[in-house]
């Protein structure tokens, strides 16, 4: 139903990505939010944004977007017109999958509340799954997979100024999706593009993959250039002049990381496991590597306390699931390192049993070495004692 032109939407999730598809979609359309977590709930319904985002916080701030929120499934089921499933698909390492138990979880449920459900899936989902789920749920008629590329800390953003809006659906329905979205992007000249749903599964996880793949590149040069006494940052600022190969995704780093990297790379290996490859599982492999090289130039100056300067993946962020830095530190542990972490975004006293520091000052005193994966203009007092692959101080 649409009332006064608007369509009924409703979002499953509200995380990085299902949030920023509620404030888009809430510019021009009738939007319910929904989430479990009653806290972010609250959050919300006060203006206050429970991410790190800053288009994000700016829309909650300025009522730049009409979204409701709830924590009620049956309300949001039933208000919208299609259902927007953002929930999170993290990797199960025990399976070699994605743990899509929410996607099942919502559409089982759902179907219940309102036969005639119609699903527009953005949760990363493995390659094949769309074809699984119209086999697990013959009676829904509609689910289109329409994949996200988007960055944590502009999320938002990338929603507002997609490079491309693609829709894993070429039936009548995916025009009335790409219509929709296309009503509430700022850039209207985005292309839109119609695909097969295994197809649009396949390009999200090979888009990231291959992003993986310049990220494990760069790393495993600059590894050469530490070895051999060479300056990284020469080799890749003139490798860069090739427009071939550009400037992008090609600082070192103690390894890829965040929410998408980690669990995709994996994901499109095992989807591999019948198709000859060296190369994605050598991408997986590689950020290992760099992680016990990074570990191991951080041995070599004997350290008894090492400092980690923040386990945020990136400038910006509010997220350090999966970061690299994390297990860089867990590495130094194992060869009875003492850790004290400087985080400020955690209140609590101990980060998985570690100390946390909450003064910068008694931090920079506490650590021997300070252990960052990007430099901060906060350590110039102790640039002696930090140690980074940040060779071009951006993320």
């Amino acid at each position: 139903m649409e009332i006064n032109g608007k369509k009924r939407i409703s979002v499953f999730g509200l995380g990085y990505v299902g949030l920023a598809n509620s404030l888009l979609l809430g510019q021009h359309e009738d939007v319910v939010g929904y989430d479990i977590d009653s806290r972010k709930i609250a959050l919300l319904e006060q203006g206050v944004s429970p991410l790190v985002d800053e288009y994000i916080e700016k829309f909650l701030k300025e009522k730049r977007s009409n979204v409701r929120y709830t924590s009620d499934f049956e309300q949001a089921v039933l208000h919208g017109d299609y259902l927007v499933i953002a929930t999170p698909t993290d990797y199960d390492e025990s399976t070699d999958y994605f743990n899509t138990s929410s996607i099942e979880d919502v559409i089982g449920k759902a179907i219940q509340i309102k036969a005639d459900a119609k699903f527009i899936i953005k949760s990363t989902i493995p390659i094949g799954y769309v074809a699984k789920l119209k086999k697990q749920f013959p009676s829904v008629k509609t689910i289109i997979f329409c994949p996200e590329f988007l960055r944590e800390g502009t999320a938002l953003y990338d929603n507002l100024y997609p490079s491309r809006i693609i829709i894993g659906n070429t039936t009548d329905a995916a025009k009335e999706v790409a219509d929709l979205f296309l009503r509430n992007v700022w850039d209207k000249k985005a292309p839109v593009l119609y695909t097969g749903e295994t197809e649009a599964e396949a390009i999200k996880l090979f888009a990231n993959t291959y992003l993986a793949l310049r990220v494990a590149y760069f790393n495993e040069l600059d590894t050469f250039a530490q070895m051999h006494g060479l300056e990284s940052r020469q080799i890749i600022e003139v490798m860069g002049f090739d427009p071939r190969i550009g400037t992008h995704y090609n600082n070192p780093s103690f390894g890829y990381g965040g929410y998408c990297l980690p669990k995709d790379t994996k994901q499109l290996k095992q989807n591999y496991r019948q198709v000859p490859e060296r190369l994605i599982s050598a991408i997986v492999e590689s950020n290992d590597v760099r992680k016990d090289f990074v570990a191991d130039k951080i041995m070599e100056k004997n350290p008894k306390t090492v400092g980690i300067y923040r386990l945020t993946m990136k400038h910006g962020s509010d997220n350090f699931r999966y970061s690299a830095i994390q297990d860089v530190m867990k590495r130094l542990q194992s060869k009875g390192v003492e850790i004290v972490i400087y985080e400020p975004t955690l209140n609590a006293p101990h980060f998985n049993g570690i100390q946390l520091v909450h003064s910068l000052e008694d931090f920079k005193q506490e650590a021997e070495i300070i252990v960052a994966n990007r430099w901060d203009e906060s350590l110039s007092d102790v640039a002696h004692k930090v140690h980074t692959h940040d060779v071009f101080v951006r993320d």
